[in-house]
């Protein structure tokens, strides 16, 4: 039995933890995992040669390479088929219902403001939010459920992603076609109040960061959503000073690249999951 160490750059929200769990779940001679999500590192203890692996993880797109391998010597990591596996499972179950019940109503309360106010940027900043809920259920569907079935789940959501990520990024070239008036004041009011949802789901997440790598991976999810939230609100204070729109459709091309990016690798790993487990 050995333990291999692999260091992922690429692995940094909860997606990316539940598509490694997938793809290694097919290998036989896998007997644990442990995630280290600060230091991007995940330690296998298995059976065998460590290059059948990496022969898994590396299609993910996520950078993985093998940093050490050695003879196992340290009790086992926890069992690569935990879809949560923490002492306080309930309650961090309980949390991910919160952040994805707090992240559903914001998208759609962006959606409708972004097309009251003339707004790329709280239109992109709502399918920020569509992509946090999609990850935050997805953690939740995929617990106890066949990895088959988690591959799917998790397929769809990209494919939404990517087609609500498009567009954004159309309406932003159509606006700066054919011109728009983004009212300044209301993109900083509810990208205020999207700030506090934000800030609101940290705090539910403190009390489990040190907990399950699901859940540190979800804090480090939402310091960035409001880094987003803070951009819309410059972009919105911009537009109230400048009286010009490309603040704001600035903000909504940063934010919808994002969540294209995101979208697409999403994508990329479920389609490698599927082929690594044929």
């Amino acid at each position: 039995m050995r333990d291999t160490e692999f260091e992922v750059p690429k692995m940094d929200c909860p997606s990316e933890e539940r598509l490694i769990r997938m793809a290694l779940q097919p290998e036989a001679g896998v007997r644990g995992l442990a995630f280290d999500l600060e230091r991007r590192r995940v330690v296998v203890r298995h059976e065998g040669d460590s290059a059948p692996i990496l022969g898994r993880l590396e299609p993910l797109g996520l950078g993985a390479k093998v940093v050490r391998s050695a003879k196992a010597i340290d009790p086992a990591p926890a069992s690569p088929h935990a879809a949560i596996a923490s002492e306080d499972a309930p309650g961090e179950a309980r949390v991910l219902r919160q952040l994805l019940a707090i992240n559903a109503v914001m998208f759609a309360a962006e959606v409708a403001v972004g097309v009251v106010a003339q707004s790329t940027g709280l239109l992109a900043d709502s399918v920020d939010m569509f992509a946090d809920a999609a990850v935050y259920g997805l953690a939740l569907y995929g617990v106890g459920r066949a990895v088959d079935r988690q591959r799917r789940v998790a397929r769809a959501s990209g494919v939404l992603q990517l087609i609500l990520a498009l567009g954004v990024l159309i309406e932003v070239g159509r606006r700066a076609f054919v011109g728009s008036e983004p009212f300044g004041p209301l993109m900083m009011g509810v990208s205020a109040v999207a700030l506090v949802a934000n800030v609101t789901c940290m705090a539910l997440l403190s009390r489990h960061r040190t907990g399950g790598v699901h859940m540190k991976a979800s804090w480090i999810f939402s310091t960035n959503d409001v880094i987003a939230n803070l951009g819309v609100i410059a972009a919105g204070a911009l537009v109230a000073f400048t009286g010009s729109p490309v603040p704001d459709l600035v903000i909504g091309t940063v934010i919808g690249l994002v969540v294209l990016g995101g979208a697409l690798r999403i994508l990329r790993m479920s389609r490698a999951t599927g082929a690594s487990a044929a």
